[in-house]
C-alpha cells in the first residue's frame, strides 16, 4: 500500500461507494455465487455447480447494463423472490471494520458525504435497515437514479448535475478500478481504492490507483492529487 495524505482543507464532498468500501461485501459475493446458485439448483434440478455456471453467464450477459443490479429484474429472470432472499440472509450484512468511525470522523469535519452506489434500492433498503448506513450519511444515490453504472463514462455528468459537487474538490473512493477510472476520466481529483472490500478474502492493492485497506488511514495521512 502506498502512502496516503488528505488534505482535507482541499476536499468538500466525498463520495463512497457501498458494498465493498463501507459494508462487507462478504454478503454480496455469498448471495450471489452461493446462496442464489444453491436455491435456483433446487428450483431447476440442477447441481450445484451446473447452477452457478448458468447463473454466471446470465450475470455476464447484463454485466455493466443497469439489469446487473436490478433485484426486480433478477426475480422475474431466475424466478426466485432475490429480495426476500436478501432479507433472510441480512444477518451477513455488515459494516467493513473502521468504516462506522471514518464515518463518524466525517461529520465531525463537516463534509457533505454521499454514497454512490450501483446497488439496486430494494437492496439498499435491506442494508440500511441492518446497519442504519444512511444515518451516517447526508444521502444514498442508486445507480437507477443516475441512469448509469459508475463504470460507465455516462455516468458521472449525470451525477454531477444530479448531486452538485465539484470534481476538483471531490473524494471518490471505491473497490472496482473501473469506477475508479471512469471518474478519474471525468476529472474527480482524489481518488482511492478499497483494498480489502470483503472481509473474508486477502487485501488486492489496485496497480493503478493509491490503496487503502482501512478508511482510519485517510485520518491520518494527505492524499496526492491527481
Amino acid at each position: 500500500m502506498m502512502p496516503l495524505h488528505v488534505n482535507w482543507e482541499d476536499i468538500d464532498d466525498v463520495l463512497l461507494d457501498m458494498d465493498g468500501t463501507l459494508l462487507d461485501r462478504h454478503f454480496d459475493n455469498f448471495f450471489f455465487e452461493e446462496a442464489l446458485p444453491h436455491r435456483y439448483a433446487l428450483l431447476h434440478g440442477l447441481t450445484y455447480e451446473g447452477s452457478r455456471d448458468r447463473l454466471m453467464a446470465m450475470y455476464r450477459s447484463v454485466e455493466g447494463e443497469l439489469a446487473w443490479t436490478d433485484l426486480n429484474y433478477w426475480t422475474e429472470r431466475v424466478g426466485i423472490d432475490v429480495v426476500a432472499l436478501h432479507k433472510e440472509l441480512d444477518y451477513l450484512v455488515g459494516f467493513l471494520p473502521s468504516a462506522e468511525t471514518f464515518l463518524r470522523e466525517l461529520k465531525r469535519l463537516e463534509r457533505r458525504v454521499t454514497i454512490l452506489t450501483n446497488a439496486h434500492q430494494a437492496g439498499v433498503d435491506v442494508k440500511i435497515a441492518k446497519t442504519g448506513l444512511d444515518g451516517h450519511v447526508d444521502r444514498i444515490v442508486t445507480a437507477s437514479e443516475v441512469g448509469y453504472l459508475k463504470m460507465r463514462p455516462a455516468y458521472w455528468p449525470a451525477c454531477q448535475q444530479l448531486v452538485g459537487f465539484n470534481p476538483q474538490r471531490a473524494l471518490f473512493i471505491d473497490d472496482d478500478e473501473g469506477c475508479l477510472a471512469a471518474a478519474q476520466q471525468f476529472g474527480i481529483a482524489h481518488l482511492v481504492h478499497s483494498a480489502k472490500p470483503s472481509s473474508q478474502l486477502p487485501s488486492v492493492p489496485s496497480a493503478s490507483f493509491p490503496s487503502v485497506e482501512s478508511l482510519l488511514t485517510l485520518l491520518k495521512r494527505p492524499l496526492p492529487k491527481g
